[in-house]
């Protein structure tokens, strides 16, 4: 059993750690633990001690040590004496904001369900998983509030969730309803953040609490290339190796808050879930409002664990199943090679070459609809554009399956143009409020996907195209954020709920397309990395990292996005050089290197390439498919980190389950005078195991290649008598048990 109840105190226990709450003297739930496994106990007197502050206000009078701001709690209101930022807020038809949920009982479920309507994680797997149902009401409102919490104990992880229901008779407003609340007895953490922008996204970034609050989210209409919604809250002396850390995740694609408040007593509240800042819902009387699921782990083994256990438990209990376990094709992507300038001669010829390299499937990007030859024009008219493809999209995708090639097209559902048939028929479908300017970005405007006719639409078109090409995979773009956020098929009281309701479209979208066409591949894209969350990742397996495919950019990136999500979730492409993101030039051993450890692709008019560029290319992909498994699923190990020192070296590895395969990579950018000596401390070996390194005939025994490591040259000595300069170098290792 993973959920142990005593009377009113509530243990869930994972295979490592032990989260431990009761109902209090109020009847509102108090947190007491979460941490490294503890015995299940009937109470724990140590952690309910209370100190009486003077100036804090009591719950009554006879109760002078029950203070609500002193207390840790599991899921707080405001306005009864606890002052910190709460979980939820509702107000009354009176105005009051006042609430008091009050225990009203418990159910357990063996099993996880998925939510209705929003993107959630489940068990399909009997996976031992067990999900505590906790009902709360408040007698005033009628509102009824349950905390949902499963327990997944085999990969050490709590996903919560709250409902709200209205069982009175007035309508009510939901002005803030967060996911997951959790108050720790000490802020003696750093924070974890992954920030960045367009073309660099999820950068760390590592800081100490300290008193106050700290913040990162989106209100952007999407998780956003500048925030994402993976945070971890790491003991400072932890490592990538040892030490404790939680990580939260929510499961969720559209404005979001992670939030830290340290007390003045030093406590820290966690708070995560829809960002309350262009929120609010009518509960109208017999409605509901389920919050999205957040993501709760802890490890006391460092980040790196953390990772894994996160990264493992999304891959059997978020991602279709369908596609969870197996390998992704490699591809090919006419973006970067052709952008619009094609035609389906064009196309094909790329299509045949890259077959003759071993490439399984070729995309085809922006530019095949409407009248579009830049991006102006003819978003939303999903029709094909005769004078590129005269003879149609399902006789180009006839000729690349005929090569014994997947197909797979490029959409952009979400997005409408000015200049566009859909436009002239629907212009109350663009998102845009009353007397007010449309505000542009990249040419283009969004479409009102809290409009069910515009989701209806969209599935016709799409569905359409996927039965007459067979399409293999969809690459689903989203390049711009929502302005303006106002849509024409809500009341006044209602647009607070836009944000929210567009995202309930999109998922909408998703489940329809996804259950009705289980075999094809999705894969996200939102301006790059713009919506790399979990809410896609239910539906589309992977995601495009970056729109930056710079190998050098690549190494942050991809390093940054590790902590959060595994490789699998990485599409990473190797393109041609100069990069045109950043001009640099890279060897394409480099630019592989790098692009091995996700879902391996190429970005670029392999036509063009030079004998020896496809003779490096065609080793590549065998190279990658030789390794695919380890590559795609095998477990990440981050070892040298690229945000720290000066930045200039970065590390990882990939080890098989059992430890008998392992392939690490070495990066290092700049070359250095008369350097240090250097070593590669490798991670996850089986210690009395015995294995070759490629290209070296010595025999290592696993404690030696993690604890002495391997000896790494200076780069002179690598590249003497080779033109091509010593910068941004790549050494690959392959490690194989003797048996």
């Amino acid at each position: 059993m993973s959920i142990l109840v005593n009377q009113h105190q509530f243990h869930l226990q994972t295979a490592h750690s032990s989260y431990v709450f009761h109902v209090m003297e109020n009847g509102e739930l108090g947190q007491l633990y979460y941490g490294p496994r503890i015995h299940d106990q009937a109470a724990y007197p140590e952690l309910m001690v209370r100190e009486v502050h003077g100036a804090a206000p009591a719950w009554r009078l006879d109760k002078p040590d029950f203070q609500p701001e002193t207390l840790k709690q599991e899921f707080a209101s405001l306005g009864k004496g606890d002052y910190r930022d709460p979980a939820f807020q509702i107000s009354g038809p009176d105005g009051s904001r006042i609430s008091e949920f009050q225990y009203q009982g418990y159910e357990i479920i063996d099993g996880k369900q998925r939510l209705v309507d929003l993107p959630a994680t489940f068990d399909d797997s009997d996976d031992d998983a067990q999900t505590l149902l906790v009902t709360l009401k408040d007698a005033v409102n009628g509102v009824t509030l349950t905390l949902s919490y499963a327990v997944f104990p085999n990969q050490d992880v709590i996903v919560r969730s709250a409902k709200f229901e209205n069982q009175g008779e007035q309508t009510v407003t939901l002005d803030r309803a967060l996911s997951l609340q959790l108050d720790l007895p000490d802020a003696k953490y750093d924070l974890l953040q992954f920030s960045g922008s367009w073309a660099r996204e999820r950068h760390l970034v590592r800081s100490p609490l300290h008193s106050g609050t700290q913040s990162i989210g989106s209100l952007r209409g999407a998780s956003s290339p500048q925030q994402n919604p993976f945070i971890a809250l790491a003991r400072p002396e932890t490592t990538e190796d040892q030490g404790a850390a939680i990580g939260l995740n929510l499961v969720y694609s559209g404005n979001f808050l992670d939030q830290i408040e340290v007390d003045s007593y030093g406590a820290a509240r966690v708070l995560t879930g829809i960002n309350p800042t262009e929120f609010g819902w009518q509960l109208t009387a017999g409605s509901s409002f389920q919050t999205p699921e957040a993501i709760l782990s802890y490890t006391s083994a460092g980040l790196n664990q953390l990772s894994q256990q996160m990264g493992t438990f999304y891959q059997h209990h978020l991602v279709n199943p369908r596609f969870a376990q197996e390998p992704r094709p490699v591809l090919i992507n006419n973006w970067e090679g052709t952008y619009f300038n094609f035609d389906e001669a064009k196309l094909t010829a790329i299509a045949s070459d890259a077959k003759e390299l071993g490439i399984e499937m070729f995309v085809l990007d922006d530019g095949w609809f409407g009248h579009r030859d830049d991006d102006t024009t003819s978003l939303g008219d999903w029709d094909v554009y005769a004078a590129k493809l005269p003879n149609g999209i399902a006789h180009l995708a006839e000729q690349i399956h005929g090569m014994d090639l997947k197909f797979g097209l490029w959409f952009e559902p979400e997005m409408i143009s000015v200049d566009s048939d859909l436009y002239r028929a629907h212009p109350e479908w663009l998102v845009v409020a009353p007397h007010r300017e449309k505000t542009p970005g990249r040419n283009q405007f969004v479409l009102d996907m809290a409009n069910p006719d515009v989701v209806d639409y969209l599935y016709g078109k799409i569905s359409q195209l996927i039965v007459e090409a067979h399409l293999d995979y969809i690459k689903w773009d989203m390049n711009r954020n929502i302005t303006e956020a106002y849509s024409a098929t809500l009341t006044a009281d209602q647009q607070l709920e836009f944000t929210h309701r567009y995202m309930l479209g999109v998922y909408r979208l998703y489940a329809r397309l996804t259950t009705d066409y289980p075999e094809v591949l999705f894969e996200s894209c939102a301006s790059g990395g713009g919506r790399f969350d979990l809410g896609m990742m239910a539906y589309a397996p992977q995601a495009w990292t970056s729109d930056d495919t710079d190998a050098i950019e690549r190494l942050r990136i991809q390093y940054g996005t590790s902590y959060g999500y595994p490789q699998a979730m990485m599409g990473a492409h190797v393109s041609a050089v100069p990069n045109d993101q950043t001009g640099r030039i890279t060897s394409i051993e480099t630019r592989a290197a790098v692009a091995y450890f996700g879902d391996l692709g190429y970005e670029l008019d392999v036509t063009k390439c030079s004998p020896a560029e496809k003779a490096a290319i065609k080793e590549q992909v065998a190279f990658y498919k030789r390794h695919r498994e380890l590559f795609q699923q095998g477990t990440f190990y981050r070892i040298d980190n690229p945000f720290t020192g000066d930045g200039n070296v970065g590390s990882w590895a990939v080890v098989s389950p059992d430890g008998q395969h392992a392939i690490a990579a070495r990066y290092q950018i700049l070359n250095r005078p008369n350097p240090a000596y250097n070593r590669l401390y490798l991670r996850g070996l089986v210690p009395d195991q015995q294995y070759r390194v490629s290209g070296d005939q010595h025999v290592y025994f696993g404690d030696e290649l993690m604890h002495a490591g391997l000896f790494i040259p200076h780069l002179l000595a690598l590249t003497e008598g080779v033109e091509e300069s010593a910068d941004f170098s790549s050494r690959l290792f392959v490690i194989d048990a003797v048996k």
